[in-house]
């Protein structure tokens, strides 16, 4: 591990917390000395972790990363350097100048939840248990959030080699003065994350009144999907059990569309147009547990983001959320057979939805060997997606690895072209059973079909680097290879 002599809190730009003015150290220092976030009642602070920077994120780079999606020409040559260097898997992403897209919303963030966390227990006006709410869901903000950069610029979780793969600085103070980071391990991040997500979870809320607050629900689901990372699959359960006891509570609607109605005459979800099927945004889109989006064009007009044939096989062709997918370029013009772009909804959520949580305890169940369990959880999110007469998956209950294998299809299924897949890549890439279900090819194809160019990952690759802005201010940093 190497120490990291320049602060890494200006070169990610926390500086830009409370200014999106400031552009150099002196005039940051000059607002608020030594960083103070200018809050004093724990309303103040209550307030802060339910902005629109906590909920909008432009962390998107999964996007172009996974191996359910291609790209197609002449939108491909058209995109930006950042996004064909991504779907290239290219070494470096970024120009020398710029810093890390991944970082840029992420990094204000953790700054915000550390000035929640180390203060709001001093505010004035609250009560004590308000003050240990305020904490609770600073703390869970605070692991998702490295639950996200660890998945960046982290080696995936091997408990092998956990200990010594290079993960992320810990960050626990906002002060942009400081200059003494060091990179932790990858299993010290995850132990920060599960130290967080478990000190919180007694004082968060039991129900979900706003999909941007964390809840206990959103607290439970998140530990249980870290643990499912870490492959400590009969830990996680219970976890997601207690997500849905909790989310069954709700005190506004939290729970699956059901696209047999939405998508029907009069249905909520239409009519479909260029633009694709309605669906409320993200604070009333009754799927989200914990809201957190991003509003990347890449696979809606931009057109760069198809998905694959391969992708496009997976569906039944009675399966709605195909409504979802258009075969027509925006504005205008048609796609080769089997290339289709992400239509709905307008933006991806990434924070904590319902249909993950469904999918991810289907596989811990399967993993436990509760297939019944698991075929149950993934036979009702089936059933709110197409009619029941294709709803039944076929009769593998009883081959564990091949229920498995379909709960994994079923991800992509639901979360083609939203980014999932790249995360799922990476945890199956060390699983010794479904490593060989990881795709390492991208393909450009040309307007008619035919392949225009081919680009192969390899495993270094599934670890984002540091931008060289960042390593040129941080000369002793580490970087991935």
């Amino acid at each position: 591990m190497k120490k990291i002599k320049h602060s890494i809190l200006y070169s990610f730009g926390i500086a830009l917390m409370l200014t999106s003015a400031t552009s150099c150290k002196k005039d940051f220092l000059e607002v608020n000395p030594k960083g103070k976030l200018i809050a004093q009642t724990t309303n103040d602070y209550e307030t802060s972790l339910i902005s629109l920077a906590v909920l909008n994120m432009d962390s998107d780079a999964q996007l172009a990363l996974g191996d359910d999606v291609a790209s197609l020409e002449p939108y491909f040559s058209g995109s930006t350097p950042r996004m064909q260097r991504l779907f290239k898997w290219e070494d470096v992403i970024y120009q020398r100048d710029e810093d890390n897209f991944e970082m840029r919303v992420t990094m204000k963030n953790i700054y915000l939840f550390n000035k929640v966390i180390n203060e709001v227990m001093q505010s004035t006006g609250g009560t004590e248990a308000q003050k240990k709410m305020v904490l609770a869901q600073a703390k869970v903000g605070r692991a998702w959030t490295y639950f996200l950069l660890i998945n960046y610029f982290g080696k995936p979780y091997n408990s092998a080699t956990a200990a010594t793969d290079p993960g992320f600085p810990i960050i626990r103070q906002a002060d942009v003065t400081e200059n003494n980071f060091i990179r932790a391990s990858v299993q010290e991040v995850y132990d920060f994350i599960l130290s967080d997500l478990n000190s919180a979870l007694a004082d968060l809320p039991s129900q979900i009144t706003h999909r941007i607050r964390v809840s206990r629900s959103a607290g439970e689901g998140i530990l249980g999907k870290v643990l499912l990372f870490m492959r400590r699959f009969d830990q996680a359960l219970p976890h997601f059990d207690n997500a849905f006891s909790f989310m069954n509570n709700a005190a506004i609607n939290v729970g699956l569309y059901d696209y047999n109605v939405t998508f029907a005459p009069g249905g909520s979800s239409l009519p479909i147009g260029v633009l694709g099927p309605n669906f409320p945004l993200s604070p009333s889109y009754e799927e989200n547990i914990l809201a957190k989006q991003n509003g990347t064009t890449w696979a809606f007009i931009s057109n760069e983001i198809v998905t694959t044939p391969q992708t496009y096989n997976l569906y039944d062709p009675g399966d709605l959320r195909l409504n979802c997918l258009s075969s027509t370029a925006y504005p205008g013009g048609a796609f080769p057979a089997g290339l289709l772009r992400r239509t709905g909804p307008l933006n991806k959520q990434i924070g904590f939805t319902v249909p993950d949580l469904y999918l991810l305890r289907a596989e811990a169940r399967a993993r436990e060997n509760d297939l019944a369990g698991a075929k149950a959880d993934v036979e009702f999110l089936r059933s709110k997606r197409m009619p029941s007469n294709v709803a039944v998956p076929p009769a593998i209950a009883t081959d564990k690895n091949a229920l498995i294998k379909f709960i994994l299809d079923e991800r992509i299924r639901e979360f083609a072209l939203q980014g999932y897949r790249w995360f799922d890549m990476r945890r199956l890439s060390v699983d010794p059973d479904f490593s060989n279900t990881v795709g390492t090819t991208h393909t450009v194809y040309n307007a008619q079909g035919g392949v225009s160019a081919t680009y192969t990952l390899k495993p270094e690759r599934l670890t984002l680097r540091f931008a060289q802005k960042v390593m040129d201010l941080n000369p002793q940093m580490e970087n991935n290879p």
